[in-house]
C-alpha cells in the first residue's frame, strides 16, 4: 500500500486523433486485439501491423495516452465514409501481389461495415493488457459518444464477435443493445469466430445514451 496521503496516479489522457509517430503503437494494439480476425486478410503479423500503420486515418481515432505519452488504448470509428483503418484495393494488391491479393480483398469485404445516414460505426476498440480493468475502455466509449453527438449522429453501431464476451458486457453497460446475431460457422476455422452480434446505442444531447 502507498503512503496515506500519497496522490493517486494520474489517469490516461484522452486525445482525439492519432498523434504523428504513434501509428506503430496503434497498429500493434489493433493487431493484438483483432489479429486472429485480420490475419487471413493482412497477415503475417509483421506485414499486417505495417499495413495498418501505413494506412491509418489519423482523424478517425481516439487514443488514451499514459503519463509517458505511450498509447494504451484506442477506439476507431467510421464517419462520413472514412474510418480509422484504411488502405485501398490497390494498396492490398501492391503488398500481396496479383495472385494472393484478390482472396484477401474478398475477406476484407466480409469485414467491412458502412454507416447508415445519421450513424457512427465503431471501427474497433482495444486497450493495452496492463491497463485492462482500469476504466480505459469506458473512457474511450464515452468520448466516441461525444464525437457522435457533435457530428449530429443519432445512433452508434458496432459488431462484436462471439469469442469476445468481455467486450459485449462493456458495451451493454454503456447502453448498447443487441439488435441481431448473424451466425458465421464458415469463418470459425479461418478467422476464429462463429457469430457476429450487431449492437446499437441511441445518442442524445452531449453523447448521453437513450436507454
Amino acid at each position: 500500500m502507498g503512503a496515506p496521503n500519497e496522490p493517486a496516479a494520474p489517469g490516461p489522457e484522452l486525445r482525439r486523433g492519432v498523434p504523428e509517430g504513434a501509428e506503430g503503437q496503434v497498429a500493434a494494439l489493433y493487431w493484438e486485439a483483432f489479429g486472429r480476425k485480420l490475419g487471413p486478410a493482412l497477415g503475417p503479423p509483421e506485414t499486417g501491423r505495417a499495413f495498418l500503420a501505413a494506412h491509418l486515418r489519423h482523424d478517425r481515432g481516439i487514443v488514451a495516452l499514459d503519463s509517458t505519452g505511450a498509447v494504451v488504448g484506442v477506439a476507431g470509428y467510421q464517419l462520413a465514409g472514412r474510418g480509422l483503418t484504411g488502405g485501398s484495393a490497390r494498396d492490398v494488391l501492391s503488398v500481396f501481389g496479383p495472385w494472393a491479393g484478390p482472396p484477401r480483398l474478398a475477406l476484407l469485404a466480409l469485414l467491412s461495415r458502412k454507416p447508415a445516414e445519421g450513424e457512427l460505426v465503431m471501427d474497433g476498440i482495444c486497450v493495452a493488457a496492463a491497463q485492462r480493468g482500469a476504466g480505459v475502455g469506458s473512457l474511450l466509449l464515452d468520448e466516441i459518444a461525444a464525437v457522435a453527438a457533435e457530428s449530429g449522429c443519432t445512433r452508434i453501431r458496432l459488431d462484436v464477435i462471439d469469442t469476445n464476451p468481455r467486450a459485449q458486457a462493456l458495451y451493454t453497460r454503456h447502453g448498447f443493445r443487441a439488435l441481431r446475431t448473424q451466425r458465421t460457422p464458415f469463418l470459425r476455422t479461418l478467422m476464429g469466430f462463429g457469430a457476429v452480434t450487431t449492437m446499437h446505442r441511441a445518442v442524445g444531447p452531449l453523447g448521453r445514451a437513450h436507454l
